[in-house]
């Protein structure tokens, strides 16, 4: 049985994949991933991803040049979730999310409503013209 073969796949052959920066512990973002991205992460040292909206590999940065190093990945104890500790490049301070911040993961539930508590870091115009 493959490394592979050994996740929990789900029904569309998808795993939910969360980022973490390994540097500071920072979850930058949740995204998915089929057996080919996977295996090219695996290969490549890079973040590829499924792109569900797409339906295609989503190479993460190709377009925005937010690009992921992956330096760990794990498999958590049901064999259905993975983690990659990366570190983001393409922009100093780093940005993963496509609004522009640091995290996709920029809004805080306070006292009954959700609160940007994250800036922009770089226009998303800028980002993807």
């Amino acid at each position: 049985m493959s490394w592979l073969d050994q996740i929990k796949w789900d029904a569309h052959g998808l795993v939910p994949v969360i980022a973490q920066e390994q540097a500071t512990g920072d979850v930058l973002m949740f995204a998915w991933m089929n057996r080919e991205a996977l295996e090219k992460t695996a290969a490549l040292g890079r973040a590829v991803y499924f792109s569900r909206s797409r339906g295609k590999l989503w190479f993460k940065g190709e377009e925005s040049g937010h690009v992921q190093l992956v330096h760990d990945i794990r498999l958590d104890c049901d064999n259905d979730v993975v983690l990659l500790k990366v570190t983001q490049q393409g922009h100093e301070p780093s940005i993963a999310c496509h609004t522009g911040r640091h995290s996709c993961f920029f809004q805080q539930y306070q006292q009954g409503a959700w609160v940007s508590v994250e800036q922009v870091l770089k226009d998303p115009h800028d980002i993807y013209p």
